[in-house]
């Protein structure tokens, strides 16, 4: 699965993406950002506060119910606002 961080998930993270190889449990986007979480206190911190998250599968926005799949592009990132 390739993972896209944007804005201030990817400051925290420290990469901009990355291409991984998920569990078997993983099914879901919620279940994805769970297992994240324990890769690390970057993606700890850059995960704590799912009310301020983003998700987009393929281009398409989501919420953490979505199923995802190992060769979906899964894009995370802060709200965005234009101007």
């Amino acid at each position: 699965m390739k993972l896209l961080y944007f804005g201030w998930v990817r400051t925290r993270i420290g990469i901009g993406s990355e291409t991984l190889e998920l569990p078997s449990g993983i099914t879901d986007v919620g279940s994805l950002i769970e297992w994240l979480k324990q890769r690390g206190d970057g993606y700890r911190m850059a995960f704590e506060d799912l009310t301020i998250l983003r998700v987009a599968i393929n281009q398409e926005m989501v919420t953490l119910d979505t199923l995802i799949s190992s060769e979906d592009e899964v894009a995370l990132f802060p709200p965005m606002t234009g101007g």
